[in-house]
């Protein structure tokens, strides 16, 4: 089995056009000398740092870590494809939420997580990568089912999810985290949570809103999942791949 490079891309800016000033109190025609490139390129990486860590740019989210100039943020997952049934019901729950927090937003890529996000080195990501397809290696495709409406934050509280927690398939998950965490160990950086609540989550809203969703709510939007037709089905889910994705790279680890 092999780590797979799925995906590259770059957002890095195109080179500004630098312009020449007359010199002060020089002679006439003199001209200043020009500032050297990377010292302009140290201005701009600046300011793109300054644009990443602007909620304003980002729905009003907020990084659990400030950027890291030569850091890649990297999270290990399981990804699900959703299917149309599924987004059926995705925008029933986000609907109802909505009649609570109007500000609630539907997912649009899921997942189930094995790790939290850390940041690599660069030049740690082939080592770390090959790391993870060694202790992967020996995995098979199982099932799950994640039938349970929770209500979670993250970290520091500043984003409220709604999500369906895992209700079968929990052994297999914290075998494959137990995995990652090793790799993580090695690296010293953070492992998994202890007695994680494995999720897919659905939707977002900014802030602790814990308080509007949980309840009353929560207990009506377990009655949609509950009803929802043929939601036994469309809730078991198989995995088939886990994915890493650190900066805006991503690597696929099939399972057997």
């Amino acid at each position: 089995m092999s780590a797979a490079l799925v995906g590259y891309s770059s957002s890095e800016d195109e080179e500004e056009e630098e312009e020449e000033e007359e010199g002060r109190g020089g002679t006439r025609g003199s001209r200043r000398l020009p500032v050297p490139e990377c010292v302009l390129a140290m201005f701009r990486e600046e300011e793109r740092d300054e644009k990443r860590d602007d909620s304003s740019r980002h729905g009003g989210r907020v990084r659990c870590f400030p950027h890291e100039r030569g850091g890649w943020a990297t999270h290990v997952y399981l990804p699900y494809q959703a299917q149309e049934e599924f987004l059926e019901l995705l925008e029933l729950l986000a609907s109802h939420a909505r009649t609570y927090v109007p500000s609630v937003t539907a997912m649009e890529e899921f997942h189930v997580s094995l790790s939290q996000s850390v940041v690599l080195r660069y030049h740690w990501i082939s080592p770390f990568m090959q790391s993870l397809k060694e202790r992967l290696a020996a995995f098979h495709r199982f099932f799950c089912v994640a039938d349970r409406v929770k209500v979670y934050t993250n970290q520091n509280k500043t984003r409220t999810f709604v999500g369906l927690e895992v209700s079968t398939g929990h052994f297999q998950l914290l075998e494959l985290v137990s995995e990652v965490d090793k790799v993580m160990e090695e690296y010293d950086l953070p492992v998994f949570y202890k007695d994680p609540s494995f999720h897919i989550s659905m939707a977002w809203c900014v802030g602790d809103l814990r308080g509007s969703l949980e309840g009353q709510c929560l207990q009506e939007l377990q009655d949609i999942v509950d009803r929802f037709e043929d939601s036994a089905r469309i809730l078991r889910v198989q995995w088939e791949q886990i994915r890493c994705k650190s900066g805006n790279k991503f690597f696929s680890f099939p399972l057997r």
